[in-house]
């Protein structure tokens, strides 16, 4: 690893262990949306277990479609704070929108995930609620990819380097349980030019309920940033046109 990618990898480090210990300390809109997309995700996991009466069922739909009709006629964001991947930061930026650990976001379980720089893992945990469930009582194959891809793109910090998902490949060693906590550890294994080879496993208790490894693709800042000015220009044109 050159002196270029050691120092990138430490600032991260760096900016990763700050942004975590002012997690709370954000502007009262986000506090709200938190409280939001809290209150919706428990609803999503009663949904899925709920044994009401059609009454009621419909009843809450149209109460549901209300707030969500309100809520299109309001303001939009043009320029969303941070993003919602972390590959693609290091996580030193917000990620309070991302599908897998967003806080504000009701679809992530959310994942609680951190690197940590002695060890040189990803660690954290998660909990997948009814919403989640494939096969009877355990999380959906799909979801656990997509939280591997989170967890080995997050990896990819200790390179110095962001990167993209090129390849994930995933071996089912056990069913993984719905509601409780699962463990997930995730590392680096080498850089091969613009390659990231990044691995991990999801555990429950001691039991290794899947494996998984990837291959990342370092990009170029510019390309990101021009992804993110992409972005910008297609929701101004989308609030321009509500």
């Amino acid at each position: 690893m050159s002196n270029d990618a050691v120092d990138e990898r430490s600032m991260i480090l760096e900016r990763i262990a700050q942004f975590r210990s002012e997690d709370a300390d954000v502007p009262p809109i986000w506090q709200a949306k938190r409280e939001l997309a809290t209150s919706v995700r428990a609803l999503l996991d009663c949904i899925c277990a709920t044994d009401a009466g059609e009454p009621d069922l419909r009843r809450a739909a149209t109460e549901i479609r209300g707030m969500a009709e309100r809520f299109a006629r309001g303001p939009l964001v043009t320029d969303p704070l941070g993003i919602a991947e972390m590959a693609l930061s290091g996580m030193e930026t917000f990620h309070d929108r991302s599908p897998l650990v967003g806080r504000s976001n009701p679809i992530a379980p959310p994942l609680d995930l951190a690197p940590d720089a002695e060890s040189g893992l990803v660690g954290g945990t998660g909990y997948f609620g009814n919403a989640y469930e494939g096969a009877p009582g355990c999380v959906h194959g799909g979801f656990l990819a997509a939280a591997f891809d989170e967890l080995l793109g997050m990896a990819c910090i200790f390179s110095g380097n962001p990167g993209m998902t090129g390849t994930l490949e995933i071996k089912y060693r056990s069913p993984t349980p719905i509601r409780t906590e699962l463990r997930f550890e995730g590392r680096l294994d080498r850089v091969e030019g613009r390659r990231i080879y990044t691995s991990g496993a999801v555990y429950f208790g001691d039991v290794c309920c899947a494996e998984s490894t990837g291959i990342f693709v370092s990009i170029d800042r510019k390309k990101f940033e021009d992804l993110n000015e992409t972005r910008r220009t297609r929701l101004e044109g989308e609030a321009g046109r509500s």
